[in-house]
Formats: structure tokens, C-alpha cells, sequence
């Protein structure tokens, strides 16, 4: 086995492992004086991440809102109507809703729509098929899909 150790780079100075940082108590009555930075960079975080939208995975499962008259009559019942990568289930739609538009979903209905056949003279070919989901918020709630 020595042929393989000629491949392993070794150095000759061997570093000591890291020590751990030690943890400084501050008393609760202790107060701040007017010339000390507050630590946490960002005050109200949750208020940050809420209004921040996240990219992530959310964009390679959803394509677009899928726009007709029969999709818009459904936002009155909190559904709303989007195409979907085909490989995209449930769940990942679930979780890419709440985090590009910030709403709790409560339900995603599928429909993979079949690619329909069509002709021009004597040739026939398959226009390409989709996946829609139908998504139902939680009441009260909106997405804005189209701007007013």
C-alpha cells in the first residue's frame, strides 16, 4: 500500500485543532450604554424574511399562473390556477406557493393535461401536454397574480 501514499499531499506542519470560543455571561440588569451596537445586525428578522421572496427550488417547479376566465372565476373561492413542471408533485408545489408568494396553502389539486392531436393537410402531430395544479389558500388570504 505504499505506492498509494506517494498521491496523499502531507504537511509537514500539523495544525492543532481549533478551540472552542469561550461563551461570555452577561447579566440581565446589565444595561447598554448609548455607544454600544446592538449585536444582531437586523432588528426584526421574521419581518424580513416574510417580505423576501425566496427563489430556491420554488422556481424549477413552478412555471407560470395559468390565466383563463374559468381560473379567475375560482380566485373568488381562494383557488388559484398554475403550470407546473411534470415532474413536480403535491407537496413541492405546496412548499413553492408559500415561499415565492408568502401564503399558507391548504390544499393542491393536479391535472395533467394530455397533448392533443393536431393536423395541418395531411400530416398529424401531438401538440405538447402540461400539469396544472390548482391551489386553495387559507381564507383571507390573496396572491396577486394579476396586477390591478
Amino acid at each position: 500500500m505504499a505506492l498509494m501514499n506517494i498521491f496523499k499531499k502531507e504537511n509537514p506542519e500539523k495544525k492543532e485543532p481549533k478551540k472552542a470560543m469561550a461563551k461570555v455571561k452577561v447579566s440581565k440588569t446589565a444595561k447598554k450604554s448609548k455607544t454600544e451596537v446592538d449585536a444582531s445586525p437586523i432588528k426584526n428578522i421574521d419581518k424580513v424574511n416574510k417580505n423576501r421572496k425566496k427563489s430556491g427550488k420554488a422556481f424549477q417547479v413552478l412555471n407560470f399562473p395559468h390565466i383563463t376566465e374559468k381560473a379567475s372565476g375560482l380566485t373568488a373561492n381562494g383557488q388559484y390556477v398554475f403550470k407546473v413542471w411534470k415532474s413536480a408533485n403535491k407537496i413541492e408545489i405546496k412548499r413553492a406557493i408559500e415561499d415565492v408568494y408568502g401564503v399558507n396553502v391548504v390544499a393542491v389539486n393536479i391535472i395533467n393535461v394530455p397533448g392533443k392531436e393536431r393536423r395541418v393537410g395531411k400530416r398529424t402531430g401531438l401538440k405538447k401536454g402540461y400539469k396544472k395544479a390548482i391551489v386553495k389558500v387559507m381564507k383571507g388570504q390573496k396572491i396577486e397574480v394579476l396586477p390591478v
